[in-house]
């Protein structure tokens, strides 16, 4: 964006600060017209014929422009997988501390990403990782939704758990696209 005397034209389209069109001017008359409201001239559209300017104050635009940028970051949510790691054999109290953390990362915002990992001969038995996985996501579900059904993975079995408020917003979102 051009401003002030960057701008190098003889005839310019000017919009008041307002947003009415005063119509098309020399680029002396904008600029007094801006000196004498204490405002800048700002390049709006170079591109049209005769090019587009605008009077506004460009300190308190490009401020605003910062603020509407770090609303927008801070609005960004990243979304990381945080992984819980188990073994099929594993004692009830683990198991609850297990599920104690799943539910800190669920309730953060966080998908969580179940693992039970099969040593040895333990693989012959899916079934016990299965019903172990099923039986953290019964505790987890009133908070949180099966993303990816319990499936082995090598020597791994891997479940995918997603907080309810995001699964509620990616189906809203579906539904708007739908319409």
């Amino acid at each position: 964006m051009r401003l002030n005397e960057e701008i190098r034209v003889k005839e310019v389209r000017l919009i008041s600060e307002s947003g009415e069109q005063l119509g098309i001017v020399s680029i002396r008359e904008a600029m007094d017209l801006a000196q004498e409201k204490e405002l800048d001239l700002v390049e709006v559209a170079p591109s049209a014929k005769p090019p587009v300017c605008r009077l506004m104050d460009y300190g308190k635009y490009r401020f605003e422009q910062s603020k509407r940028e770090k609303e927008a970051r801070k609005k960004q949510r990243i979304i990381s997988i945080k992984e819980v790691k188990m073994r099929p054999n594993i004692e009830e109290h683990d198991f609850q501390v297990k599920a104690k953390n799943a539910r800190k990362f669920l309730s953060g915002g966080d998908k969580v990403k179940l693992t039970i990992m099969f040593r040895g001969r333990e693989i012959t038995h899916p079934d016990i990782g299965e019903k172990l996985s099923l039986k953290l996501t019964e505790q987890l579900s009133d908070i949180s939704t099966i993303e990816k059904m319990p499936k082995v993975e090598g020597r791994n079995m891997v479940t995918i758990l997603v907080p309810k408020m995001e699964q509620e917003k990616n189906e809203k979102k579906d539904k708007k696209e739908e319409a």
